[in-house]
C-alpha cells in the first residue's frame, strides 16, 4: 500500500506514442540559446523619442529591443506594438520611458532553447534580452532565431549522423554473466545553472554509442534533463542521478537529502511549482517537469519525507516482458 508521501505512475510507453517526441524537441534540449541569439543587439535609451526610435528600428529592420540605462543595465523592452500605441496616440515625440515594457523577461546564454521556449509561450512576449554570466546583455533572441537554429542543427544531423556515430551494440552480447548491467553516476549542484544539461547529454550519447535507438535515447534524455533540473532548482545541498542501463531496461533513479516535498499529489499537478521568484525570473520552474517525465517513461515513482529528502525512481523498457 502506497504510504501519504508516495505516488506512483506505471504504464507502458508505446512506439506510437514515443513518436511525438521529435528530434527538434530533443535539439530545444542541447542547443543553448548563445548558439542561437542575435548578438550585438541594438537598444535603446530611456529618454528618447518614439520618432527617433521607429527610425532606428526602420534602418535597422528590427521590431523590438531592449531599452538600457546609462550604466548598461536592461530596463524595459520596447516593441513595434509600442511605436503602433504611440502613433494611434499621435505622441512620436513623447520618451521611451513611456510606453516600454518595464517588466522584462530575460536568458541567460547559457540556457538550453527549452528554457526560452516555454517563456515564448508563458509570457507571450516577442523577443529575450540574452545576458552573460556576469548579466551583461550580449544578445536578443525571437522566436525567429529558435527556428533558423533548429533547421540547422537538422541539416548538420542529415550530413553528418554517419561519420560521427560511434556505436558499441554488441556490448552486452559479449559479456557472460547471470546479470550484467553499466552504471552512470553524476553529483548535481544546487542552483548549478552554468551546468544544467550535462548529465542528460551525457547520458543520452552514452545510450546512443550502445545502440540504443532514437526514441530510447530521446526519452531518456528528456527525463533526465528534468529530474536534473529539479535537483539544481529545488534543493539545498544538490543530489544525484543514478543511472543503470541493462539489456532490457533502464532504470533512473534521482534524489537528495532535503528539503522534501510537502504534498506530492499537488507536485504533480502540471503547472505547480514552488521555485523562488528568482529561479521564475531565469525563465525555469515552470512546473512542468513531473509532468515531461510522465510522458517519457514506463514507470515513474516519486518519494519524499519533508526535512529528509526525495526520491525519484524512473524505468524506460527496452524489451516487451515476457509473459509467464
Amino acid at each position: 500500500m502506497m504510504t501519504e508521501n508516495e505516488s506512483q505512475h506505471s504504464r507502458i510507453m508505446t512506439d506510437q506514442m514515443a513518436e511525438y517526441i521529435t528530434r527538434v524537441e530533443e535539439l530545444a534540449y542541447e542547443i543553448k540559446v548563445r548558439e542561437a541569439m542575435g548578438r550585438n543587439p541594438k537598444t535603446v535609451r530611456p529618454e528618447l523619442t518614439m520618432r527617433q526610435c521607429l527610425d532606428l528600428f526602420r534602418e535597422a529592420r528590427i521590431s523590438g529591443a531592449p531599452v538600457v540605462s546609462a550604466t548598461g543595465g536592461v530596463i524595459g523592452i520596447l516593441s513595434i506594438e509600442d511605436l503602433i500605441l504611440c502613433m494611434r496616440d499621435n505622441r512620436l515625440d513623447a520618451h521611451v520611458n513611456e510606453y516600454m515594457t518595464t517588466d522584462v523577461l530575460m536568458v541567460r546564454d547559457s540556457d538550453p532553447l527549452v528554457d526560452a521556449l516555454k517563456i515564448f509561450v508563458n509570457a507571450k512576449v516577442g523577443r529575450l534580452p540574452v545576458l552573460d554570466g556576469e548579466r551583461n546583455l550580449i544578445g536578443i533572441l525571437t522566436k525567429g532565431d529558435i527556428t533558423r537554429s533548429l533547421l540547422k542543427a537538422l541539416q548538420q544531423d542529415y550530413h553528418t549522423e554517419e561519420v560521427r556515430r560511434y556505436r558499441a551494440s554488441h556490448l552486452f552480447e559479449d559479456i557472460v554473466s547471470d546479470r550484467t548491467s553499466l552504471i552512470l553516476r553524476y553529483n548535481i549542484k544546487a542552483h548549478d545553472f552554468s551546468h544544467a544539461g550535462e548529465a542528460s547529454s551525457n547520458i543520452k550519447r552514452a545510450l546512443v554509442r550502445l545502440g540504443a535507438n532514437t526514441q530510447i535515447a530521446r526519452r531518456t534524455g528528456i527525463a533526465v534533463y528534468e529530474a536534473e533540473m529539479n535537483l539544481i532548482i529545488h534543493t539545498t545541498e544538490g543530489g544525484v542521478i543514478r543511472v543503470e542501463i541493462e539489456p532490457h531496461q533502464i532504470s533512473i533513479d534521482a534524489y537528495d537529502y532535503g528539503p522534501g516535498i510537502k504534498d506530492i499529489e499537488l507536485a504533480m499537478r502540471p503547472g505547480y511549482s514552488t521555485a523562488s521568484e528568482e529561479i521564475r525570473e531565469l525563465g525555469f520552474g515552470a512546473g512542468m517537469g513531473l509532468v515531461n517525465i510522465s510522458r517519457c517513461v514506463d514507470q515513474m515513482l516519486l518519494e519524499s519525507t519533508v526535512g529528509k529528502g526525495t526520491r525519484l525512481r524512473m524505468k524506460i523498457y527496452l524489451q516487451e516482458k515476457k509473459s509467464r
